[in-house]
């Protein structure tokens, strides 16, 4: 059933593999995924593919800068009728919600999807709303270079389990997505292959693969060279251990086991930790590479045997 959703997914968004395996370890592990790269990369066409690859309902919120947090999270209205307040569900009230250009709403709106993200649910007028499931949000943003953006706050950024980073397609890759396009083959012709039942069912398979104490004591050690790292502000928080650990079990899954490798910990790894850290003022004076300083720490953590 995972290697159909792959395949399918492959079909219509033209990119990198382990981009397409990276979402479904998120999507299999209860995490979200924020994506960024240029316009026109495919960004929007892989998190719709998805969706429609899933049968989940699915839900898009075009941030602006003049998103309010009540467009996202729902308001009460008072119906004069009944003469009582009613809920009104916001955008976040989807299976599958794209996040689209998260960047180019202010902090306030942004920080509307933190309860949603941390815990399946949402508050208005100090009324609980549970979210539909499975529930997953996948965002997309641009450079933060670019004219118009607003940088995400740390808090934000922590309840995003994988940040992807699409490029530039290569020559086969954007000569298959023109013939894609000539044929008609795009996202809105896209099929569901599993249903979000199936999803739930493989998320707690996903939840039963064997984790030994050493693994995870690996996974810890990974973010304790990163805190211990002079050229980071901060460390990777204990919410990124709880991260390694859920996606590692996820992979071990993709991969045909039901138990986690040291492997495992060790792919995901760079994923998971780099959008969390953020380099000092004299490490990017030094104009330090983030990802190669997080490739050296994990090459020198002791792997358990």
């Amino acid at each position: 059933m995972i290697n159909k959703l792959k395949q399918h997914i492959s079909e219509y968004f033209v990119g990198k593999e382990d981009t397409i395996e990276n979402l479904l370890i998120c999507l299999f592990s209860g995490g979200h995924i924020l994506l960024e790269g240029i316009p026109g990369v495919g960004k929007t066409t892989l998190a719709s593919t998805l969706a429609k690859s899933v049968d989940c309902d699915f839900g898009r919120i075009q941030f602006t800068p003049d998103t309010l947090p009540t467009d996202v999270v729902g308001t009460e209205i008072y119906n004069m009728k009944t003469g009582k307040f009613e809920y009104r569900e916001g955008a976040v009230m989807h299976q599958i919600v794209l996040a689209d250009e998260i960047n180019r709403t202010s902090p306030k709106t942004q920080a509307s999807l933190l309860e949603a993200m941390a815990e399946g649910q949402t508050t208005v007028s100090g009324v609980k709303h549970r979210l539909p499931q499975p529930f997953m949000v996948i965002a997309t943003q641009n450079p933060v270079e670019f004219m118009g953006t607003y940088p995400l706050p740390e808090a934000q950024i922590d309840r995003f389990m994988m940040k992807l980073t699409l490029d530039y397609p290569d020559e086969a890759e954007e000569l298959r997505m023109t013939k894609n396009m000539l044929a008609g083959k795009n996202a809105d012709t896209v099929k569901s292959v599993i249903t979000a039942e199936d999803v739930l069912r493989i998320k707690e398979q996903v939840a039963k693969a064997v984790i030994k104490d050493e693994v995870i004591r690996y996974a810890r050690a990974i973010a304790e060279m990163t805190r211990n790292e002079q050229r980071f502000v901060l460390g990777a928080s204990p919410r990124a251990v709880l991260a390694l650990v859920k996606a590692s079990q996820s992979k071990a899954f993709l991969e045909g086991r039901d138990y986690v490798k040291p492997d495992d910990v060790k792919a995901v790894a760079p994923y998971i930790l780099e959008h969390r850290l953020t380099l000092t003022s004299e490490a990017k004076i030094a104009k330090e590479d983030k990802h190669d300083i997080i490739r050296r720490l994990i090459s020198k953590t002791k792997i358990p045997l």
